[in-house]
């Protein structure tokens, strides 16, 4: 596996494999058994204009080539993921320490994803509209966007780096990928691999390996690209923001959560405990849609605690290459101190542990805090990490207050015996997505993803993606002759 890495441990820029000319190199450990799997010295601001130099002058003849050829590519990714499945997913294990059912659930979506963006080749579709001036007709065309800059995340980097690098490139778009220092394998150089084998022409899929302190903002401020999709931190998403602003590009921030899951009285409890164990504890909690917050009607509160604390305590930590493990490492030893640091600031302030998970190494066994204060801060935040909180409510009322009681809007979850109850509770509830009796951890190609409030700006998936990384351009004919009033 050690060598899978080291191939892959390499600038991608302009069809070319080379090593960063930065002055220092980003060490990529299995975050459970620390083991150096590679090093790469990092890119400087000058790759990175090479980077977006690349796809500027490649992207015009991308865009002109016929969608279905553009299709084709996209179709021989998707049988290069196919045909390395079982690699691929050794390397998420090793590099994320993700377990083997969450590499396969990510394996399962990227594929997903890829045959979606193969079908969007042939979606970019233009109008004619109509006009009051006579003779005159509307044409409206639906055009790439140019380079789209793409910053991925660690906790799902393959899949959320190819959810929009595949779209952006299926539209006819070239792009330049930063994945997370953490993960630059599985979430940048073995995307770049895979549209390799597919056959992808050189210099429209480049990726730089870099950081933040190496070449400051000049990712944002580039002058070429036009779009960036940034997926990571609210705080992060902040910045971006703002830069992009400043450019006037156009930014697509898929941001952090601090979902909800609600027990209605009138829920199947057995049900709703897997739903919420589930939507907590997916890898390690690391999930912006992970159910933060698990909020239940106090008429089942007992009940519910007394199964969902015993399930919990069940589930297996340790090692993620076990088929076993539902609980493996925190990305990080600085992410595994903040949650065990959260966790015993939370209960010194007054909360019960029901479970008081502990860290070994960066492995943190599950928490479940309850007798939370309405005030205290950790109901605010996102916690990227295997705890859980549960928050007692009286009726539907309280509960939507409380789901709301947050800057984040992005997932939650309802449990109800009335599934139009629970729509019209969702309804209230102010998030880009809500799931009625299931987990809050989903995603689909087709459906418009996205948060409210801190949770971002934008939407992704299906024709969203149409809105996301293309731009559109009126031309009008004028069949006949204008009159002008001088």
């Amino acid at each position: 596996m050690t060598s899978f890495f080291t191939d892959l441990a390499q600038q991608y820029i302009d069809g070319e494999w080379r090593p960063g000319k930065g002055s220092w190199d980003i060490i990529d450990f299995n975050p459970y058994s620390g083991e150096k799997l590679a090093s790469i010295t990092v890119a400087t601001a000058d790759e990175v204009d090479q980077a977006y130099r690349a796809a500027e002058r490649t992207q015009p003849e991308w865009a002109d080539t016929n969608p279905y050829a553009r299709r084709a590519v996209l179709e021989k990714a998707l049988r290069v993921v196919e045909e390395r499945e079982d690699e691929i997913g050794e390397a998420i294990v090793a590099e994320l320490g993700g377990t083997r059912l969450k590499a396969g659930f990510e394996l399962h979506l990227a594929k997903e994803f890829l045959r979606e963006a193969a079908q969007l080749t042939l979606r970019s579709t233009g109008q004619i509209l109509p006009s009051p001036t006579e003779g005159k007709e509307n044409r409206v065309y639906r055009l790439p966007a140019g380079v789209v800059g793409v910053i991925s995340p660690f906790n799902f980097p393959f899949l959320l780096s190819l959810k929009s690098v595949a779209p952006a490139l299926a539209l006819g778009n070239a792009v330049v990928l930063k994945p997370h220092q953490n993960t630059p394998v599985c979430g940048g150089t073995l995307i770049a691999k895979v549209f390799e084998e597919a056959g992808l022409p050189a210099g429209l899929l480049n990726v730089v390996v870099t950081d933040i302190a190496e070449i400051g903002d000049s990712l944002l401020e580039h002058p070429v690209p036009q779009v960036i999709s940034f997926t990571g931190s609210d705080r992060i998403g902040r910045h971006v923001a703002r830069v992009c602003a400043a450019h006037l590009k156009r930014a697509v921030l898929e941001l952090g959560g601090n979902s909800a899951l609600i027990v209605l009285d009138d829920a199947d409890v057995d049900y709703a405990v897997d739903a919420a164990v589930f939507s907590r504890y997916i890898h390690q909690g690391q999930v912006c849609m992970a159910a933060n917050r698990i909020l239940v009607d106090r008429s089942v509160e007992q009940e519910f605690t007394e199964k969902f604390v015993a399930k919990v305590a069940s589930l297996r930590v340790g090692d993620p290459a076990d088929p076993a493990t539902h609980i493996g490492p925190l990305i990080s030893s600085s992410q595994a101190d903040a949650v065990s640091k959260l966790v015993d600031e939370t209960v010194a302030a007054g909360a019960t542990a029901l479970l008081h998970g502990r860290a070994e190494g960066n492995v943190v066994s599950p928490s479940v805090l309850t007798g939370l204060a309405a005030d205290s801060p950790v109901l605010q935040q996102e916690i990227f990490g295997p705890v859980a909180l549960l928050v007692p409510f009286d009726g539907e009322d309280e509960a939507v207050r409380i789901a709301n009681d947050t800057p984040y809007g992005l997932s939650g979850a309802v449990h109800t015996g009335n599934i139009e109850r629970g729509v019209r509770v969702g309804q209230r509830i102010r998030t880009g997505m809500i799931h009625i009796n299931d987990g809050t951890v989903h995603d689909e190609p087709i459906v418009p993803f996205g948060g409210e409030k801190n949770s971002g700006l934008g939407r992704l998936n299906g024709e969203s993606m149409l809105e996301a990384f293309t731009t559109q351009k009126w031309i009008s004919v004028q069949h006949g002759r204008s009159q002008f009033p001088f």
